[in-house]
């Protein structure tokens, strides 16, 4: 079997829950046509480079999967079929990426490196009205 990385992007009106079962869904194609969906990553909601179909925002979510052809096939017939699906890739690689994908590790890594704001303006009294 081949081995796949598909990226969809869902409307930003939908619920994360209606993406979680999009999401469900293509699992269970792939699933019932002999492959399966070795990692699944919900990316969140992001601001897309320019709109798609009126949307501005899209959810982002990855999934690795290892199946024949037919599969993948049926899964990108299915996206294409989904309104609320606003883009979709898929792309053949040689090995799936083990772990958190690189978008996951830097939106972890950004957020360990934000401490505490630092307060610069000193205390509310000395401070003089414009």
């Amino acid at each position: 079997m081949a081995l796949y990385e598909h990226v969809f992007i869902a409307r930003q009106d939908v619920s994360n829950t209606q993406v979680e079962s999009i999401t469900a869904d293509f699992s269970k194609i792939i699933e019932e046509n002999g492959g399966k969906v070795a990692k699944n990553e919900y990316w969140g909601l992001k601001t897309l480079a320019y709109r798609i179909k009126k949307n501005r925002k899209g959810h982002y979510v990855l999934l690795n999967v290892d199946a024949p052809h037919a599969a993948v096939a049926e899964m990108e017939r299915q996206a294409r079929l989904n309104e609320d699906i606003l883009r979709f890739m898929t792309v053949r690689v040689e090995e799936l990426e083990e772990g958190p994908s690189i978008v996951l590790r830097a939106k972890a890594d950004k957020e360990n490196r934000r401490g505490p704001r630092p307060d610069n303006r000193g205390p509310r009294g000395d401070r003089k009205e414009a």
